[in-house]
């Protein structure tokens, strides 16, 4: 059967890892250095073909430049999980977003961890930073943020927590 948006696999250019005739590319893939939204549309992507399996692979190999790389692999012979595949690549061609709610929560997630590890005199910086960029800011009270985990940075409402908290959380 042939497939609009999904192709089967082909082996690139100096390549020296297994070989994967029988199978093809879901059309997505993940790295060491992937966005959120690659992240994102990779699980849900892992997600909408029922996780892996014995005709559905999460192959993970090793690269120069990235360290790591996964792609998922899908069997000739699984035909259901082929059509979720090409369906998804056909909706990411105009819309990249598998799964809006799974790509904010996972920017929430990091940039509460990002936040929320920082030092209080970090944070303090930060915002000093933030505050500096916006020349009209320049009386507003920076110290306040240095206790501020990252929930709090996102609903204070102030310009400078507002921009903070959106460059952080968009911050791939």
């Amino acid at each position: 059967m042939d497939y609009e948006n999904i192709k089967r696999w082909t082996m690139p250019d100096c390549y020296a890892g297994e070989i994967w005739p029988d199978y093809y590319s879901a059309g997505v893939g993940q790295s060491r250095d992937s966005s959120t939204l690659e992240r994102s549309n990779f699980a849900a992507m892992l997600a909408d073909l029922g996780g892996e399996s014995e005709t559905v692979i999460v192959v993970r190999e090793s690269h120069w430049a990235v360290g790591w790389i996964e792609w998922i692999a899908i069997h000739a012979t699984d035909e259901t999980a082929l059509g979720v595949a090409d369906s998804n690549v056909g909706r990411m061609a105009d819309y990249p977003v598998l799964d809006e709610d799974a790509w904010s929560q996972l920017e929430w997630d990091e940039a509460c961890r990002y936040w929320d590890a920082l030092s209080p005199r970090d944070k303090v910086q930060e915002a000093i930073w933030e505050r500096d960029r916006c020349h009209w800011l320049s009386g507003e009270r920076v110290w306040i943020y240095g206790r501020m985990d990252y929930g709090t940075l996102a609903n204070h409402g102030s310009e400078i927590a507002e921009s903070l908290a959106e460059r952080i959380r968009c911050n791939d």
